[in-house]
C-alpha cells in the first residue's frame, strides 16, 4: 500500500476472516531443510535435495521449533474474539518440493520436473515426506487456533494437467484425508495460481473451498466446479488501482457470477504493493453493502458471502 496504515488490517478495515502471513517455507527448517531469503534472489535452500543422500538430511517435524507460529495464532484468536474466522497457512508438498529441488525460485522448474522422468523413487520419497510434515502442521495450527486452512500450490498450474494428477493430487488428498480424521471440522481450502485447467481435478481432491485465481471467469469457474463446493475469489487485484466505481463495478460482477450461496468473495490473489488503503477499504465497504435492501432489490439474493482479507 502506498501509505502504512496507522492501524492492524484487522483494526482497519474488520473482514470476517484473517490470516497471518507465514510464508510457506517457514517449516523446512523443522524437517531439515534450511534456507536463507536473499534480497535479490529471495529464498535460497543451502542445500537442494536431488539425490537419495539427500533425503538423509529430512526427519520428523519438529513442532516445537514453530511455536512462535502457534504463538502468533493464539494471540490472532484473542484477539478478534468471535468476530471472524482466523485462517492457517501452508503449502502443498509439490510446491514445496519445487524450492527444495530447485534450490529456490524458479520460472523454468526444469529441474524437478525432469525428477518426476529421471529420479521418481526420490521425488516420491521427498513429497511423501513432506506430505507427513504439512499434515502434521496443519493439525498443530487448528490446535493453536485456526478455524480453517488455506493450502497453496502456487506452482501446481505450472504441471500439465496429467502430470498434476501424478505428482500433487495424490499429496493433497492424503493430507486432506490425514487432516479429516484428525481435525473433522476444520474446513480446507486449496488454491493454485493459473489454476483454470486444474478446477475439476482440484475438487477431486475433497477440500471446501477451491480458491479461483483473476483468470479463471467466475461464472465459469462455478459453472465448471457446481453449486455443492464453495468457491473463493476472484476480483484481480489490480482492480484496486482503478477509479473506485470500476472497482465496484467488478466486484459486483463476481458475486453475481459466483451465485446465491458458498462464495467467499475476495481477490483472485494477494494485495498488490503500493495498493491504495482507499481502495482496500471500499472493496470492504461494497462487500458489507452486499447485505442491504438496495443490492438485494436488484441483483441475486448473496446469502454466504464473506469477505477476506490476506
Amino acid at each position: 500500500m502506498d501509505d502504512a496504515p496507522s492501524r492492524k488490517p484487522w483494526e482497519a478495515f474488520h473482514p470476517d476472516g484473517v490470516i497471518i502471513f507465514s510464508d510457506i517455507l517457514t517449516p523446512l527448517p523443522a524437517f531439515g531443510v534450511l534456507f536463507d531469503i536473499e534480497d535479490i534472489r529471495g529464498p535460497v535452500i543451502q542445500s537442494p535435495i536431488v539425490s537419495e543422500e539427500g533425503l538423509k538430511t529430512l526427519h520428523p517435524i519438529d513442532l516445537d521449533k514453530l511455536q512462535f507460529v502457534g504463538e502468533s495464532l493464539k494471540i490472532l484468536r484473542q484477539e478478534v474474539g468471535g468476530q471472524a474466522a482466523v485462517l492457517g497457512f501452508v503449502g502443498a508438498p509439490w510446491t514445496i518440493a519445487t524450492y527444495i529441488v530447485e534450490g529456490g525460485s524458479t520460472s523454468t522448474y526444469t529441474t524437478i520436473k525432469s525428477m518426476c522422468h529421471t529420479a521418481p523413487h526420490v521425488l516420491r520419497a521427498l513429497l511423501s515426506h513432506l506430505t507427513q510434515a504439512i499434515s502434521d502442521y496443519i493439525v498443530f495450527q487448528v490446535e493453536a487456533g485456526a478455524h480453517c486452512i488455506q493450502i497453496f500450490d502456487s506452482w501446481g498450474g505450472q504441471l500439465p494437467p496429467s502430470m498434476w494428477d501424478s505428482w500433487s493430487k495424490p499429496y493433497i488428498q492424503e493430507i486432506v484425508s490425514s487432516v479429516r480424521k484428525r481435525c473433522p471440522k476444520t474446513p480446507l481450502v486449496l488454491y493454485i495460481n493459473g489454476n483454470g485447467g486444474l478446477l475439476e481435478r482440484m475438487k477431486g481432491t475433497g477440500v471446501d473451498v477451491i480458491g479461483l485465481d483473476w483468470t479463471v471467469d467466475m461464472a465459469d469457474g462455478r459453472k465448471r466446479l457446481g453449486s455443492e463446493i464453495s468457491v473463493q475469489g476472484n476480483v484481480d487485484p489490480a482492480y484496486l488501482f482503478s477509479p473506485l466505481p470500476s472497482l465496484t463495478e467488478e466486484i459486483l460482477r463476481v458475486v453475481r457470477s459466483a451465485g446465491p450461496r458458498g462464495h467467499i468473495l475476495n481477490l483472485g490473489h494477494g494485495v498488490l504493493v503500493r495498493t491504495p488503503e482507499e481502495s482496500v477499504r471500499h472493496f470492504f465497504e461494497v462487500a458489507r453493502s452486499l447485505n442491504y435492501d438496495t443490492f438485494l432489490q436488484t441483483q441475486t439474493p448473496t446469502e454466504g458471502i464473506g469477505s477476506l482479507v490476506i
